[in-house]
């Protein structure tokens, strides 16, 4: 059934689809009705997206979707309301952009917000993570990064800053600052691709206790130069002052992960 007739679809934005119907089998977790008010009227590019949708869950991961085009005559409607519709699942992580084709994305990483590695997570998930190293300066320890961690103003910190891979893609970008008189041979000793966590604990220091922050944002234009994605892609940022069994400020983790490739999972005990 085509969703509209080629005049209307200038003229008339919105589509009434008498189909529609809250679904026996939703799954908890999706939006009430997929997202569709009682009335029953959606957008038209709403309505498209929900096609692909389910195109995209009888394809699989890394199956080639059809072209705007023959997804535009498919459905019957303008190539722009196709294009808004597959924009939105890129950015929800349902499509991936390769070359000048869309293919159906895997699973998210599923990320657990605990005192555990990014390692250990992506590991977890049979992935293979690793870490491109951008950037590892020594300067004093500025005021408002002392006022946050516990640290003397002006005492020697490091900054690490690293790309985030899994399985060679490029998922997120890592900054650490952590006082020099805590890792004083980490320019020499620590290999940039492996785990910081690890590397801490190989020097007999334990996690203690952390606070974390989380906000969704944009990437800056460096940071998505780093990360490869366009400066428009929605991104998870998290933040954590991290402190040892003694209660003795650790580190300060600036952690951003894209939104297309990421979830973040916890236990909640009461």
């Amino acid at each position: 059934m085509l969703l509209s007739g080629g005049p209307a679809e200038a003229t008339d934005p919105v589509w009434h689809d008498p189909r529609v119907d809250y679904p026996n089998d939703q799954a908890p977790g999706a939006p009430v009705r997929s997202g569709i008010p009682e009335h029953g009227r959606i957008p038209k590019y709403y309505a498209v997206k929900a096609r692909i949708d389910r195109l995209v869950r009888e394809l699989g991961e890394g199956r080639p979707i059809p072209t705007e085009r023959d997804l535009a005559e498919e459905y019957g409607v303008a190539r722009e309301t196709v294009r808004q519709a597959l924009r939105e699942l890129v950015l929800e992580g349902r499509l991936r952009r390769r070359g000048r084709g869309t293919v159906v994305a895997g699973p998210k990483l599923e990320q657990p917000l605990s005192l555990a590695s990014y390692t250990e997570g992506v590991r977890r998930q049979g992935r293979t993570p690793g870490r491109t190293l951008v950037t590892l300066d020594r300067f004093p320890c500025p005021e408002p990064l002392a006022a946050e961690t516990g640290l003397r103003r002006g005492e020697p910190v490091w900054h690490l800053e690293r790309v985030l891979l899994a399985d060679d893609e490029r998922v997120g970008l890592e900054s650490t600052y952590v006082a020099v008189a805590r890792v004083p041979r980490l320019d020499t000793d620590f290999d940039p691709d492996s785990s910081f966590y690890g590397y801490l604990k190989g020097l007999g220091i334990s996690f203690g206790d952390a606070d974390e922050r989380i906000e969704t944002v944009l990437a800056t234009p460096r940071e998505a130069l780093l990360i490869g994605t366009p400066p428009a892609l929605p991104m998870l940022l998290i933040h954590r002052v991290s402190r040892d069994t003694e209660g003795r400020p650790l580190e300060r983790v600036r952690s951003l992960y894209r939104g297309d490739r990421f979830s973040f999972t916890t236990h909640l005990r009461g």
